[in-house]
């Protein structure tokens, strides 16, 4: 039987629908952005998402649907992020995705939103094979994760407060820039000359692969504070510390990462995230694996962010493992959302 999935993404503040077929691959995929919504307000405010993704993710459900020139009955199963997110974000896409499966007669199956991460980069015309490293690093989440194959992996590290995504938003609103803060702060530092301060590279004369980035914040903000009893913050300077910043992060990710992959005797590197469209991140990676003679792989742009292709792909490769029914009788037809849910949970 030809399985083809239905992929819905809820966790936060991106409604995505896929269509992913085992025969003829990537069908169609929709994302719609709440970033204007959120932009007034310098971040994610959790009400606002869950309401907005209740008014489009149905029709971005049939817009999905028709892009992939399909119904509802040449669909096998409907995969949904149950996890980690925002409760109420994720219980959008939860319950919508488990009335349809009950009206269409089909499984839904919860994924894990990191674990649809790792799988990003299969989407790929050329996939990394496994073992590898995984680098998953976004505005929620920074971990160092060994993938030794499907359902098989193993946290490495992570980091112990802010993700080095929220960093780089709580940093960019400390420098005035707009929401999201992220893409705003790298494109000042390509301005900058960020040897004009002496910035924190957290942790990395520890031994281990964890990650800490609030200190690194907070010296930001101190010496942004020091600049601004003096006046108004000048646009070099601005650009000055976007640099510095952003080097210390990307400085930090992959002096981590190398240390992962070496201790683990990996050849392959995986990148996947929000961050991972960070250029001078994917400059200094590329380089840093290319002198110890390994490789590393990132999702595309689009799959980069949170997506429902990957929520599809990963559900279809559950789907031909057998974790799930295909006989609706024996299907389990419960909600599940949780905000919190370790990747480890979800091994063979």
């Amino acid at each position: 039987m030809q399985k083809t999935i239905l992929g819905i993404e809820t966790s936060c503040d991106e409604t995505a629908v896929a269509i992913y077929s085992a025969e003829r691959g990537l069908l169609a995929h929709e994302v719609y952005s709440q970033i204007p919504l959120h932009a007034q307000y310098g971040g994610v405010v959790p009400e606002l998402a869950s309401r907005d993704h209740i008014q489009k993710l149905l029709p971005l459900v049939d817009a999905t649907l028709a892009a992939a020139g399909l119904e509802a009955a040449d669909l096998t199963a409907i995969a949904y992020t149950a996890g980690p997110g925002l409760i109420g974000a994720l219980l959008v896409g939860a319950t919508l995705a488990t009335g349809l499966a009950m009206a269409w007669r089909i499984p839904a199956l919860p994924i894990h939103h990191m674990e649809a991460h790792l799988m990003a980069t299969l989407l790929e015309d050329e996939p990394p094979e496994f073992p590898f490293i995984a680098l998953l690093v976004s505005g929620g989440h920074t971990m160092l994760v060994d993938v030794q194959g499907f359902r098989r992996y193993e946290i490495l590290g992570q980091t112990l407060d802010d993700a080095a995504g929220e960093a780089f938003d709580k940093t960019a609103k400390l420098l005035g820039l707009p929401y999201p803060g992220g893409p705003e702060l790298a494109a000042l530092a390509e301005r900058g000359n960020g040897d004009r301060f002496n910035l924190p590279r957290p942790m990395l004369q520890r031994p281990g692969v964890d990650f800490s980035f609030s200190g690194l914040k907070t010296a930001v903000m101190l010496k942004v504070r020091a600049a601004e009893a003096e006046g108004p913050l000048d646009e070099a300077l601005r650009a000055d510390l976007a640099d510095g910043f952003q080097e210390a992060v990307v400085d930090t990710l992959v002096r981590k990462s190398i240390r992962a992959v070496r201790q683990n005797g990996r050849q392959r590197l995986i990148v996947a995230g929000g961050v991972a469209a960070n250029r001078l991140l994917r400059n200094r990676l590329h380089v840093a694996m290319a002198d110890i003679g390994g490789e590393v792989f990132y999702p595309r742009s689009e799959f980069c962010t949170d997506n429902g292709a990957m929520i599809a792909f990963t559900g279809l490769l559950h789907f031909s493992a057998g974790d799930w029914p295909e006989d609706l009788a024996d299907a389990d037809l419960s909600v599940h959302a949780r905000a919190r849910w370790n990747l480890q949970e979800v091994t063979a």
